[in-house]
This record gives structure tokens, C-alpha cells and sequence, in this order.
């Protein structure tokens, strides 16, 4: 596998590869994973990095300029490990995974499948990193589009990231096979009677009041994530109720997102515990009552959704497509981009009948387990290795 990131971090991306990699390895697959020279190594997770950038020693996310560096010595980590160990597929993911696995899957005479988790070019658009007009927009544009048609297969996040390659980007429908984010039921459960005192005891320790309801968020703290349009909906929420709290988990920007939030009068109705480790998460959102993911990106997949639903979470999301994928009519909407719909969207689950929502509760459950589950997943990346070994040669 080929991941050019910070893998592992404690987000979207790097729980997609980490979950992949499990799900094979309990199919018997061998994976080694190629990445940055940052990132937690993990147990049992076969793991090589490049090595490192001393003007850049702690990259985490984002785009950046120097990732152009980052991945030309993920190249040569990729050819040298392909070299000698001649693997019988290069699984890559993101586009900077995909143009290195396919020049080293012609060199090589490797075959090479692509995990599509979002257009490149508009996640630079997401981050302020590019500008539409821009001529490297346009060189981008045409490099992301020539990637897109030359993997011989594509996995993608989500049934609307496969209506976009082959709508706007012209892939062929058989080589682009829909392998939606999941998620491990059994690590995202619902807190037990038993835990009672344990969740009361983490409560307090976060030091949120006895009494309030409280909303959870876990992600990147981001504009494009929608943080900044949660502020401003808790803002409102707080002017009508003040028995509500804001549990508000991820990175990066915490100082500057406190800020904001303490700006707005928000600070005793907020807290932000910065990073949460992946496999803490769970413990954190078994404190809420309310979930929430604002995110505003149109073609990235949106994993914490089917996190929410597994723990039997009432979800409040912006309406966009991914969003109605993975809840459906279990979710609740608010207008894209819209905080104010947002606020009104959770005032009304905040205020939800009981029965009501233990109801929704188990329905959302019941769709994580039955509908995101990797143990189905594993059997569509399986036919994807098996249809890329099978396709004619395709290299830039």
C-alpha cells in the first residue's frame, strides 16, 4: 500500500488504510504499508517510511508545498520495497499515491489499483491552497483527471465519489467499484449501564457540568470540516438553552478554534480536547447524546458519520450527498453550509421525545452493522485486486 500521509494519525484518511490492512490481514493478505517518515507505528501493521525532511519534521495535514518533497521520497521508498519484494499488487491511495504506484507499476509491470478518497484539486480548493483560476489549478486539474483514467482500477469512498469520476472526470463504470467507508461495530458500541460511573468519571474529568446534553463532534478542526459554521450554530443553540455542552475532539487549530468559540461567548459551553487517540475515540463519544458532522466538502467521504451511527448517535450533518448515503432517513439535515439551519437542526434532536430517540438509536445501529461492515467490504477489494491483475497494462 502505498500512503501518502502521516499514517497513522488519528483521522479519516489514516483510519481508512489502517482498516483496510486489518480487514485483509484477517484474509490472509500480506500488506506493507509505504508512508511519510511521521506517523504512530502500530502493532502487527507492517510499516516502511521515508526518510525524513529536517526543515519539516512535524507534518501532520493539509496541503502543503512540501509534500512535493515528502512524495518524491515516498517514489523512491515505493520502487526500492517493490524492487525487492515484488509485490502482486500496489494498492495506492489519494492521487499522490496513484501517480507514484503508476509509474512504478509500469516499470515494474506491477499491477496497481487506486483508493479514490475525494478529487485532489478540490480538496486544494477546500484548504485555500489553490485558487479555481490559477494556472496550477488547471495543471492540477489535467494531472487528476489523467490519473483518474489510467488507473486500471478505482475503489472509491463513496457511490457519489463514483457518480463524480465517471460523470465529471469520464472513467469508465466498470473499472470504478464503490468500496464505501465502514466501520468496526464491535470497537464503536454504545456505552453499557455498566460503564455509568467510568463515563461520569471521564465527565467530570473534562469538567462539563452535571445536568447538560451534550453534542459531540470528532474530526479535523477545519474550515472545510465545518468548524467554523458549529461555533457559530452553538452560538444560537446556547441563547435558547444553556443546558447544552459542545464536545468538540480533533485537530488541528485547537488554541485558534478555542478562540473563536471564547470570542463568541462560548467558552463555558465548550471544550476541546485536541487530539483523540483512534482507539479512545469510542470511550469520548459514548459521553454524547448528540452528534454532529458539519463537514462542506462535496467529494470527500465523511467516515465519523458511520463512527456516530455504530455508537447509536442521533447524527445532524449538512445536506450533501455522502451525508445522505451513509444516514439516508436516519439522519438529520440542516441546509448546506447553513448555520443557522444547522442550530435549528439540533435544538429539534436535542430536543427529541426519549422514545424517539432510543428508537433512532437502534436503527442507526442496526444500519452500521448490516450496511458499513468491513467483513463484507474485504470481498469488493478483493475483486478489485483480482479484476486489476486481470486488465491490460496502462502506464502515463
Amino acid at each position: 500500500m502505498i500512503a501518502p500521509t502521516s499514517f497513522f494519525s488519528d483521522y479519516g484518511c489514516s483510519v481508512r488504510i489502517l482498516e483496510e490492512t486489518r480487514i485483509l490481514q484477517s484474509h490472509r493478505h500480506n500488506v506493507t504499508i509505504c508512508t511519510y517518515r511521521n506517523g504512530q507505528d502500530l502493532p502487527g501493521i507492517p510499516i516502511v517510511r521515508t526518510a525524513s525532511i529536517p526543515f519539516r519534521e512535524h507534518y501532520e495535514v493539509g496541503s502543503s508545498l512540501h509534500k512535493v518533497a515528502f512524495d518524491f521520497l515516498l517514489f523512491w521508498t515505493v520502487l526500492y520495497r517493490a524492487i525487492r519484494r515484488r509485490p502482486d499488487v500496489i494498492h495506492a491511495h489519494m492521487h499522490e499515491g496513484a501517480l507514484i504506484g503508476l509509474v512504478a507499476s509500469g516499470l515494474l509491470r506491477i499491477p496497481m489499483i487506486f483508493d479514490f478518497q475525494g478529487s485532489m484539486t478540490s480538496e486544494m480548493l477546500d484548504h485555500k491552497f489553490l485558487t479555481k483560476g490559477s494556472p496550477f489549478y488547471r495543471l492540477l486539474r489535467w494531472l487528476e483527471e489523467r490519473v483518474d483514467r489510467r488507473a486500471r482500477v478505482i475503489l472509491t469512498s463513496s457511490e457519489n465519489a463514483r457518480r463524480l469520476l465517471i460523470e465529471e472526470f469520464d472513467c469508465r463504470p466498470e473499472r470504478v467499484l464503490p468500496l464505501v467507508d465502514c466501520v468496526d461495530a464491535e470497537q464503536f458500541r454504545p456505552a453499557l449501564e455498566s460503564e455509568k460511573e467510568e463515563l461520569a468519571a471521564r465527565r467530570a474529568s473534562l469538567r462539563i457540568p452535571d445536568g447538560r446534553k451534550i453534542v459531540v463532534y470528532l474530526g479535523l478542526l477545519a474550515p472545510y470540516q465545518g468548524t467554523d459554521a458549529l461555533l457559530q450554530a452553538a452560538e444560537g443553540i446556547v441563547r435558547e438553552r444553556q443546558d447544552v455542552h459542545f464536545l468538540i475532539m480533533g485537530f488541528p487549530s485547537v488554541d485558534h478554534y478555542r478562540a473563536v468559540a471564547r470570542g463568541r461567548g462560548l467558552a463555558a459551553h465548550t471544550t476541546f480536547t485536541g487530539k483523540i487517540p483512534y482507539h479512545q475515540a469510542r470511550d469520548y463519544l459514548a459521553l454524547g447524546d448528540v452528534a454532529v458532522a458539519p463537514k462542506l466538502s462535496a467529494t470527500e467521504g465523511s467516515g465519523k458519520i458511520l463512527n456516530y451511527m455504530a455508537m447509536g448517535l442521533p447524527t445532524v450533518t449538512f445536506d450533501t450527498p455522502v451525508s445522505r448515503e451513509y444516514l439516508g432517513d436516519k439522519g438529520i439535515y440542516a441546509r448546506a453550509g447553513d448555520a443557522e439551519s444547522l442550530a435549528q437542526a439540533l435544538l429539534r434532536t436535542l430536543a427529541m421525545e426519549p422514545d424517539r430517540a432510543r428508537a433512532l438509536s437502534r436503527e442507526l445501529r442496526q444500519a452500521a452493522i448490516e450496511d458499513y461492515s468491513w467483513e463484507r467490504a474485504v470481498h469488493t477489494i478483493r475483486l478489485a485486486y483480482k479484476t486489476a491483475c486481470q486488465a491490460p497494462s496502462n502506464v502515463l
